[in-house]
């Protein structure tokens, strides 16, 4: 992910001007370059914003609204973002999470923040946010009022072995490539997935190999050093990572939309999801089916 370029939602709340500051950090860090992106309905008031004088929409009033929205979002980005790294704002009309997954077609990368002008804390059932992280083929970083990001010394990141949560292992080396952090790949062994105790700590030695071998293969030779981490656990997935992240500093997190179980990343409740939701750090999700899809059309090419 070398120049990336950047596509980062805001509302023009406080809380979702957060997604700017970490997205010029992250510009700076891969020299890419942000783009600010507002998506609006326009018979609705945003933020004391009124976008219609009157129930009925012209075309003039649109050309106007949009006018004055790119102005705002202009204005708003060049507070934050480094001139050398920040692109024209672009707008969009309709449901905002799936105007920014249409506009991230055009991006290496979404940063937004987890809530926005409704102050609703960390994401509630349904807000754009989840919804954008569901849905996106791209990657997507998100981030909540008290992230910090840089400088970036620790980025962890989770395995259960499966080729899905391996599709999100280049974009965690091509950060930690571009900051010189350090890796931590780590793995948790749930009790629940085993018929005892003594089984599931059976495997705990053959997992740290595995993991080991992980490590060898995808993130050798960055700049800075790698570990990896098995443990066992009585938790979910999720309670587990989020245990190991308030026992432990990182700048960022670095997961698969979906997992070993292969369900879809749209059920409820998936292990992203709910990490996402309550950790402080920056999460950086990555959807495998693109990457998969990908990896089968190069396979059939080369085999055909």
């Amino acid at each position: 992910m070398k120049n990336p370029k950047i596509l980062v939602p805001i509302d023009f709340s406080d809380l979702s001007k957060k997604a700017l500051h970490i997205a010029n950090e992250v510009a700076e860090a891969m020299d890419g370059k942000v783009t600010p992106f507002h998506s609006y309905i326009p018979i609705t008031d945003l933020d004391g914003f009124h976008y219609m004088s009157s129930g009925t929409a012209t075309q003039k009033n649109l050309t106007d609204i949009e006018d004055s929205l790119r102005n705002r979002l202009d204005d708003v980005s060049a507070e934050i973002v480094g001139a050398k790294h920040l692109e024209k704002g672009m707008i969009g009309i309709g449901n905002p999470a799936h105007a920014i997954v249409e506009m991230s077609s055009e991006h290496d990368i979404i940063i937004m923040s987890t809530h926005g002008r409704t102050g609703f804390k960390r994401f509630l059932l349904g807000s754009v946010a989840e919804k954008v992280l569901r849905m996106a083929d791209k990657p997507v970083m998100i981030v909540e009022d008290n992230t910090t990001f840089t400088p970036v010394k620790r980025i962890l990141v989770t395995t259960d072995f499966s080729e899905n949560a391996r599709a999100a292992f280049p974009a965690a080396r091509a950060f930690a490539e571009a900051t010189g952090a350090d890796i931590e790949l780590f793995h948790a062994i749930l009790y629940d997935n085993f018929d005892s105790l003594a089984k599931a700590e059976s495997t705990y030695e053959a997992r740290k190999e595995n993991m080991n071998l992980l490590a060898d293969k995808f993130f050798k030779g960055i700049p800075g050093k790698v570990h990896t981490t098995v443990i066992t656990t009585n938790k979910s997935a999720h309670e587990a990572v989020l245990k190991h992240t308030q026992e432990n500093y990182y700048s960022l997190i670095v997961m698969s939309t979906i997992g070993r179980t292969g369900l879809d990343y749209l059920m409820l409740g998936s292990t992203t999801s709910n990490v996402a939701r309550m950790v402080k750090c920056a999460v950086l999700s990555v959807n495998p089916t693109k990457h998969a899809e990908m990896k089968r059309e190069s396979f059939e090419k080369e085999y055909s």
